[in-house]
């Protein structure tokens, strides 16, 4: 089981993150991603479509003919976030509202199209399932770190207006970082949302350059010495 899902996992949380490697869906991702609970919004509704439509897919690859597959796969994705627009209206009003068009429009993340094309469209359901739901909390991390950064140093607080996700008891849940901040503008406008992608991307990649400069010398060591 490890064997099958193990790379998946590894796949979508870090190896070929939607956000950070693939860089899609950047748009919803830069727009929202001004608090932590605006990027968590988002984000759990991504995933919801990811794993659905994967699903949905996966189970319906051989109904589906190659000459309609795209169109299909639309229908199909628009249904899910369709659902999950009218659910978000109806239990998390005001947090709909703030998120706005961005939730309609998870219907053109190309992150999700791609993953049912690549992936849900080629593997059977558990897989796709499972494939839809790492996809899903790689992005979902990168927006909720971003969106921490920016209202830590944009406004000073951390996990402001929780009551929108969570209830009124969720408003305690509110940390003040720097008390009496006067806060940066700059980070909660989109110069800002920028600056913080490329900063978590550039951490990514010196990891990566970190690790691959460790196994180097490791793989060395392990190729046999010809006479």
């Amino acid at each position: 089981m490890n064997s099958v899902y193990g790379p998946i996992i590894r796949e979508g949380l870090w190896k070929n993150n939607p956000a950070l490697v693939q860089l899609l869906g950047l748009c919803p991702l830069l727009a929202v991603s001004n608090t932590t609970i605006n990027g968590l919004g988002l984000g759990l509704a991504t995933i919801l479509t990811l794993v659905a439509s994967n699903g949905l897919v996966s189970l319906l690859r051989h109904q589906i003919p190659d000459e309609a597959r795209l169109p299909v796969f639309m229908i199909i994705i628009a249904s899910i976030v369709t659902i999950i627009e009218l659910s978000m209206n109806a239990w998390f009003h005001e947090l709909y509202l703030i998120l706005g068009i961005f939730i309609p429009l998870i219907v053109t993340n190309c992150a999700i199209i791609g993953r049912v094309e690549a992936f849900a469209a080629r593997n059977p359901v558990g897989p796709s399932i499972v494939d839809g739901l790492m996809m899903g909390l790689g992005f979902t991390a990168v927006l909720v770190l971003l969106g921490a950064m920016r209202e830590v140093i944009g406004q000073g607080t951390l996990l402001s207006e929780a009551h929108l996700m969570f209830g009124e008891s969720a408003s305690q849940l509110t940390i003040i970082v720097f008390e009496e901040y006067r806060g940066f503008l700059m980070a909660l406008l989109p110069p800002g949302a920028f600056i913080g992608l490329g900063l978590i991307v550039a951490l990514k990649n010196a990891i990566d350059a970190k690790q691959s400069t460790k196994q180097a010398p490791v793989n060395s060591a392990a190729e046999p010495v010809s006479a």
